[in-house]
């Protein structure tokens, strides 16, 4: 498969036949839609280049199911794909949590969850501050919102207004709390611009990935069944 021609079926095949650990014995591959779509139309970013100081960046905040992100960077040319055959075994750079240090076109190492966010803010902040006119986007799960650390950095990141940042919510309805009106609320009510799209529409996807919001930071929310793909 060429990283040039792979198709989001190849991404899924890839995602399928991937596995973690013990922990998550069930493939988990209901993000592999809002990741595709960043990566095959959005992202500017290439994997001969990963270094590149301009490039977008995206974190993976849900780091504890990185199935379909390590799909994606497979797909895309990242790492060679018989790397999905050997995950989180001893001697596997695929981890059942992510490591930026080991992990090709990963930006940080995640699955403490509440994290990816606040270093999104921090890394929006920064890009702006060198004159950079590159992108963050952070994906999170809906549970992962319950994270006092997300409280303040969508807040913050309001407050401040930051056109550079974006944050993809998957929501597979598994947060403990939730929020009235629904996850898009909770940022809009900070000064967010927002929208609540199907995960499996890719074109609603990109839409709200690629909406102008030159005065402050947008959030997208992808609405999932619990176990897609199965």
């Amino acid at each position: 498969m060429s990283a040039m021609t792979a198709t989001y079926e190849d991404a899924l095949a890839l995602a399928r036949r991937s596995v973690t650990d013990i922990r998550y014995p069930v493939v988990k591959t209901y993000t592999l839609d809002p990741i595709w779509v960043l990566y095959d139309r959005v992202l500017r970013i290439d994997p001969r280049r990963p270094d590149d100081p301009a490039r977008d960046r995206f974190l993976l905040s849900k780091g504890h199911g990185p199935s379909a992100y390590y799909a994606v960077l497979a797909a895309k040319g990242f790492f060679p794909e018989e790397w999905l055959d050997s995950i989180a075994d001893v001697d596997s750079r695929l981890g059942s949590h992510p490591d930026a240090t080991l992990v090709p076109g990963a930006e940080i190492s995640a699955g403490s969850l509440g994290h990816g966010l606040p270093l999104g803010v921090g890394l929006a902040l920064g890009l702006r501050a060198k004159g950079y006119d590159s992108q963050v986007y952070v994906l999170v799960g809906d549970a992962e919102l319950d994270e006092g650390s997300n409280h303040e950095a969508i807040a913050y990141a309001g407050a401040t207004g930051l056109p550079n940042l974006h944050v993809i919510a998957a929501d597979n309805g598994s947060a403990s709390h939730g929020w009235p009106g629904g996850i898009e609320s909770r940022f809009t009510v900070n000064g967010w611009t927002g929208s609540t799209v199907d995960s499996a529409d890719h074109d609603a996807l990109y839409a709200s990935l690629t909406e102008p919001h030159p005065d402050g930071p947008r959030v997208t929310v992808a609405v999932s069944a619990t176990t897609p793909h199965a």
